[in-house]
């Protein structure tokens, strides 16, 4: 496998470098963390994605929301 690094991307090769990785270790731990990462953001996406099509949801952070709302707006009426 081959690839063009940009300057940013060698920054970032070199700083898994530094840590004693070799090209090929540094390129399978930087695919590994960034797959990891995006399927931590795809689930929570497909949970919240989830929790706004519950109707019980929803109602529940309308009445958190309302209760937020109320208790600033009493913060606001003491200044």
């Amino acid at each position: 496998m081959q690839a063009r690094l940009d300057e940013s991307s060698e920054q970032d090769l070199a700083v898994l470098r530094n840590e004693g990785h070799s090209d090929s270790a540094a390129i399978r731990l930087a695919l590994r963390e960034s797959a990891n990462r995006r399927r931590r953001r795809s689930a929570l996406r497909l949970e919240a994605e989830l929790a706004a099509a519950d109707p019980d949801d929803v109602a529940e952070m309308r009445r958190v929301r309302a209760e937020m709302d109320a208790i600033a707006a009493a913060f606001t009426d003491i200044g």
